[in-house]
């Protein structure tokens, strides 16, 4: 069995909510990835910059690590983790405090060449005649 060639990154402790950074994911999730940088590029959202710096670096990894071209990669897997929650307090009424919680997450993009392009060091099948 072949080992599955696919390059990853992995941005940690990113200071947007997982909900808000889904949602940007979810936008990209099975596109290749020239495609996926350019939606990123003009989505309204403020979690797709740093989705954008995420998929930017899974796709250095595989040109460095794997040597694939930019124009041959899928966006295989993407997806984001809960990262931990900083608790603060805020004034509230009558000198109290009321809870404020910023949550954090952690946002991993998976690239691999996609089916109809040979991967590094593969050659489709043709026949002769």
């Amino acid at each position: 069995m072949e080992a599955a060639v696919e390059a990853r990154a992995v941005a940690r402790f990113v200071r947007i909510t997982p909900r808000k950074a889904r949602r940007v994911v979810e936008l990209i999730r099975g596109h290749r990835a020239e495609d996926a940088v350019n939606l990123l590029r003009f989505a309204p959202q403020a979690a797709s910059e740093p989705v954008l710096k995420v998929l930017e670096s899974a796709m250095a990894n595989a040109e460095h690590n794997l040597q694939l071209g930019r124009g041959t990669l899928r966006v295989a897997r993407a997806y984001v983790d809960e990262g931990p929650t900083m608790k603060r307090w805020r004034a509230r009424a009558q000198g109290r405090p009321g809870p404020l919680e910023k949550r954090t997450c952690h946002i991993t993009v998976v690239v691999e060449p996609s089916a109809d392009q040979p991967a590094a060091g593969q050659q489709r099948n043709r026949r002769t005649r």
